[in-house]
This record gives structure tokens, C-alpha cells and sequence, in this order.
């Protein structure tokens, strides 16, 4: 149970009609979901508008409708508020409802076209190698701790991230590993989340059935670097050219890696074969059980975040050496009589 005007907090209201001070039990952006006292949050989407179904959510009991247009026709004891943009309310709103729970844990969120859930999930392990509690959004799944959950799409709707990050709060999670997808960051998923770091992959010609064009798509990947609290720290891949875009207007703390480029985190390939990868990072050998040149770079970002993040070079070093290749991304299989080797990689992208 919250009171309406705390749920409120640093949501830009253009408008209220009706009390804010009543007591609420949940709420919803599915007019479905809508029961006895709960908020509605009409959304805009590319299927359908929720604005068409407030009606729905007022017959069945909410107490409060969040829109970015009051209804003309109002009923009496519902509290209306107008807003100029309901995604990013619902980002606010959603954090509220849950306490903020991204402010009590360390988040980090990886984006970029290819290695997101690569990195993400190989930084859950290494933490939780360490000793660490950790937590995982990722495409693949959803780890709370040891506690597994299915993941529904790249980047969650703003009330089941926090959900989420309420229930790792609870758990005495520490660091949470998120895949931050451009569709979320467009439509304000990761607005009110405090991340302590972020990191920038590579960009190559996708989604494009949902950016009008490519520079729309690296505009809104910069914005979640923009959006960066100057706490935070900011990695970004310096061999991609739009790694140095990522970093334009961000107020984190700017960090590069690179295999190629000058950076602040360098890595050579010293051998690449289908038993794994020896690199030589900074002034260490390092051998890994993932192959191919571009996890050359997963693994150089994760070396860098978990250095960022505090931990010892020689444990990270250790670690990452017992790590093992993400399900379905780029896994190779050696069959023991005929020694045929088998790849398997689901990716969304050809690359």
C-alpha cells in the first residue's frame, strides 16, 4: 500500500485533477490487470494506445489514471493525472512503487548491438565466483541470486525491472548485470534507474525495423551514457567508431578498451584456436575457454568492469580463466569418437 503523491516523485505533471493524497495497492499499464484501488498508466504503443482503454481501467476500480490527456468525461473519486510523456512517468512511478531498489544495489547495464548478453551473464559469473551475490536481466534469463527466472524480452517493461530489483534487495543481491536494448532506452525502461556503470559494445545495422534509420538507433543507444549519473562510470569500446559518440555528453566517469586503438584497457591476441584464447592484457597472460576475435573483446570489457567495480586484478585474471562460454553463443562441441567439432550460436544478429 503507498499513498498516490509518493509514487509520484520527479514525475513531470502538467496537470492533477482529483486527490493525491489516497492510498493505492498497485499498479498497472494493462487495463486487465486494473483492480480495486490500483493506478493506471495509459501508454502509447506501436499496436495499440491505452488512452482507448482508461474507461476499462476506471470499471474496474482504479483510483487514479496517469495519461498524457485528462478525459473529458471524469468520474467522480478518480484522481487524473497528465503528464507530457506516460513512458517516462511509468519509469518514475515504477521505481517509486518499489523503493528505488536500483539505488541499493550496484547496477550495471551493458548495450550495444552484439556481445550484450555475452558480457552480462559472464559478469554474473565472475561475481558470484567471487563471493559476491549477484543478479542478471538478461534476454537468456533472469537470476536473483541462484534463483532463476524466465526472461521475456532484452529489456523488461519499467514495473517488472523494478519488481525484480525489489526481490534482489530482498535477497541481499549486491550487483546486478543488465542488457540494456535500445527499444528499452527509447521507451524510458532504464529512465529511473541509477546505474553505477555502463558499457558500450560495438553497433553494427540493426533494428532497423524499429529506428527509422541509423543514426536514430546510435542516438538512442548515447542516450543512456547521457543519461548516466556522474557516479557512474562509462566504457565504451574505442576499435567502434561510435564508441567516442557514446561518450560526448555522458557525466560518468569516461573509460575505453581496445584491441586495436589506443585505450585504457588494451588486450593482444596471442593464440585463437577452438580450445580458447590466450590474450595478453595490460601485462598479464591470460587464457580463456571462449574463441573468436570479437570475445577477444567481451572478455577485455568484462576484465575492465570488474576492475572498475573494485576487484583484484589476479582474481579477475583467475576467474576469467574458469569461465565458460555463454549457452547458445558461440558454444562449440567436440564429439569424443570422430572429434567433429559443432558450433552453436543463436544470436539475433548475422553477424
Amino acid at each position: 500500500m503507498k499513498v498516490l503523491k509518493d509514487i509520484l516523485y520527479r514525475v513531470n505533471m502538467k496537470a492533477v485533477t482529483g486527490d493525491t493524497g489516497v492510498t493505492i495497492n498497485d499498479i498497472h499499464f494493462d487495463s486487465r490487470k486494473v483492480k480495486l484501488n490500483d493506478v493506471f498508466i495509459a501508454i502509447r504503443g506501436t499496436q495499440s494506445d491505452g488512452h482507448n482503454f482508461i474507461k476499462n481501467a476506471e470499471d474496474q476500480g482504479a483510483l487514479a489514471i496517469v495519461c498524457e490527456k485528462i478525459p473529458e468525461n471524469k468520474i467522480n473519486g478518480v484522481t487524473y493525472i497528465e503528464v507530457e510523456d506516460t513512458k517516462k512517468a511509468l519509469a518514475y512511478i515504477s521505481s517509486n512503487y518499489f523503493d528505488e531498489p536500483s539505488h541499493n544495489l550496484q547496477l550495471v547495464g551493458v548495450t550495444g548491438t552484439n556481445g550484450k548478453t555475452t558480457i552480462a551473464t559472464l559478469l554474473y559469473d565472475l561475481f558470484t565466483k567471487a563471493g559476491f551475490k549477484c543478479g542478471l536481466l538478461s534476454t537468456v534469463k533472469v537470476m536473483i541470486g541462484d534463483d532463476e527466472h524466465s526472461a521475456i524480452r532484452t529489456t523488461p517493461d519499467s514495473i517488472t525491472i523494478n519488481s525484480y530489483l525489489r526481490d534482489m534487495n530482498d535477497a541481499g543481491v549486491e550487483f546486478c548485470f543488465m542488457e540494456v536494448s535500445s527499444h528499452g532506452i527509447d521507451q524510458h525502461r532504464t529512465t529511473a534507474l541509477k546505474f553505477a556503470g555502463g558499457i558500450f559494445t560495438n553497433l553494427s545495422h540493426d533494428h532497423l525495423d524499429y529506428h527509422k534509420d541509423f543514426a536514430e538507433y546510435r542516438d538512442v543507444k548515447k542516450r543512456f551514457f547521457d543519461e548516466l549519473p556522474s557516479s557512474a562510470f562509462a566504457l565504451t569500446n574505442a576499435d567502434d567508431k561510435n564508441g567516442s559518440v557514446m561518450l560526448q555528453n555522458t557525466k560518468a566517469k569516461k573509460y575505453t578498451y581496445a584491441l586495436r586503438s589506443y585505450a585504457d584497457y588494451k588486450a593482444q591476441i596471442l593464440e585463437n584456436n577452438f580450445t580458447g584464447l590466450l590474450l595478453k592484457v595490460e601485462d598479464h597472460e591470460l587464457w580463456t575457454r571462449l574463441i573468436g576475435n570479437f570475445n577477444a573483446y567481451n572478455i577485455l570489457a568484462i576484465y575492465a568492469t570488474a576492475d572498475l567495480l573494485g576487484l583484484k586484478t589476479l582474481e579477475i585474471l583467475r576467474i576469467i580463466s574458469e569461465l565458460n562460454s555463454v549457452s547458445g553463443r558461440f558454444q562449440y562441441v567436440i564429439s569424443e569418437k570422430e572429434k567433429i567439432t559443432a558450433i552453436v550460436d543463436y544470436a539475433h544478429t548475422p553477424d
